[in-house]
């Protein structure tokens, strides 16, 4: 059977074969129609009229379900939200829970346990008392129990514990006193009472303990010292300052008192020591490393070899407190028995350097050049002076003329021979050869008389000067 459907002034009419439509087509209120009707049935899903897989599965087919066996990513099925249809998704079931792989109870129980409800009125998986009361009840003694158990109080749990009772409310509880709560104990009694009770200080009560001992009110006070408060008790002696004072004698610190008085006498008294007095008892053994040591007793009278000597020394006055031959030999000449050929054990590199060498010591960070001290250079301390920079023939030639003194009168000159090895020590490999075939003609220039300047020497030893110059490392 056919049912025609007509529209006045020659508008949209429509067939419908209730065949096709299984007789059930429902045609609704067809008076308001103005355009091309749209229906259930006519093979066109149109949302615009509200038509969905729900709604008319005809037109928009029947809707995905999660454990028909089809994975319908249309519908919105994944590995994540059907694992039924769609499989597990990779990594799912390897005993890990991976949140990167966003894996939970839904897409991998596998993995992450089956996804329990609080709420749902079982108590369910992981659902516990304390997790899901609601499901699964009360803990035993946990709060809303209605009982106040030892693991609670009116902080933790105030529905079993009551409200808790604070400072301010007007009432003096438990645990409260005039000292932690005045405004409900009321102020303490004891301040003001004339006696520092327990618990009173001179900062809580000065009325009764007095005001508290602070630097800078100008009193040294028993608890004050000159380390403590250098303000009101004044500065402490210090050895060094140039003030013997009445803690300081000539063994504790030579350097303000002086030497002791027998010392040196070439006995090693009772009152004397290395530190002291290193001309009758030797010099300790640290003396000489090259590092001036206050906590063994060096200062410019025990160890001049490496704390250098006393500011006086050098006014060309012997100061008999303070400098003899063995502290100070420029102001006090040179002690007996120096000039022998032996450093004897009351002689040193700053008492006698004639006997002892200078007092250089390589590796204690000082890069010693003055020839007082030492000839300490590149090539011989490394530790001290550095590594000497690679220079060619050319730059050692002009370092090795200037080893060469003239006195102005002719003859031989004189020859640095450790200025040499400084200058030939710097020079790289090809350049020591060709500096050193200039220094041997040279030296032969000079011996035989044939020369007695540089200028001859470059005139006569042309050819190692020409090839040395041409050197380039």
């Amino acid at each position: 059977m056919l049912v025609l459907v007509s529209a006045a002034c020659g508008r949209s009419s429509l067939t419908v074969d209730p065949a096709r439509d299984g007789g059930g087509t429902d045609l609704g209120d067809m008076s308001t129609l103005d355009s091309p009707l749209l229906i259930c049935g006519d093979e066109v899903c149109s949302a615009s009229i509200g038509e969905t897989c729900s709604t008319c599965a005809r037109d928009c087919g029947p809707c995905a379900s999660c454990g028909d066996t089809v994975c319908d990513d249309t519908g919105g099925e994944s590995c994540f939200s059907c694992p039924a249809d769609c499989g597990a998704c990779p990594g799912c079931g390897n005993g890990t829970c991976e949140a990167a792989r966003m894996e939970d109870c839904a897409g991998c129980p596998e993995d992450c346990g089956p996804c329990a409800t609080c709420g749902d009125g079982a108590c369910n998986g992981s659902e516990t008392c304390s997790s899901c009361s609601g499901d699964c009840g009360i803990c035993p003694g946990g709060c809303g129990d209605g009982t106040c158990s030892s693991t609670e109080s009116c902080t933790s749990c105030p529905g079993d514990c009551g409200v808790c009772r604070t400072c301010g409310d007007g009432a003096c509880n438990s645990g409260e006193t005039c000292t932690s709560c005045p405004g409900d104990c009321g102020l303490c009694m004891t301040c003001g009472d004339g006696t520092c009770n327990s618990g009173e200080t001179c900062f809580s009560c000065p009325t009764d303990c007095g005001t508290c001992e602070t630097c800078g009110d100008h009193t040294c006070s028993a608890s004050e010292t000159c380390s403590s408060c250098s303000v009101d008790c004044g500065l402490c002696e210090r050895c060094g300052d140039g003030t013997c004072s009445a803690s300081e004698d000539c063994t504790s610190c030579s350097v303000d008192c002086g030497l002791c008085t027998t010392c040196p006498n070439r006995r090693c008294d009772a009152s004397e020591t290395c530190g002291t007095c290193p001309q009758d008892c030797g010099r300790c053994p640290t003396c000489g490393d090259g590092f001036c040591r206050a906590s063994d007793g060096e200062d410019c009278l025990t160890c001049s070899p490496d704390c250098d000597a006393c500011p006086t020394c050098g006014d060309g006055t012997c100061n008999a407190a303070t400098e003899n031959c063995f502290t100070c030999p420029g102001d006090c000449g040179t002690c007996t028995g120096c000039g022998d050929g032996r450093c004897g054990t009351r002689e040193d590199c700053a008492s006698c350097a004639t006997d002892c060498g200078t007092c250089s010591v390589c590796g204690n960070m000082v890069c010693e050049t003055d020839p007082a001290r030492g000839y300490e250079t590149c090539s011989n301390c490394t530790a001290d002076c550095g590594a000497c920079p690679m220079r060619n023939c050319s730059a050692g030639l002009t370092c090795a003329f200037g080893c060469f003194g003239f006195g102005g009168g002719g003859g031989i000159p004189s020859i640095d021979i450790a200025c040499l090895s400084s200058c030939v020590a710097s020079v790289c490999a090809d350049g020591q050869f060709f500096l050193q075939q200039v220094i041997n003609c040279a030296v032969n220039s000079f011996v035989g008389g044939t020369c007695s300047d540089i200028s001859c020497v470059q005139t006569e030893c042309g050819t190692e000067v020409m090839a040395c110059l041409r050197d380039r490392c």
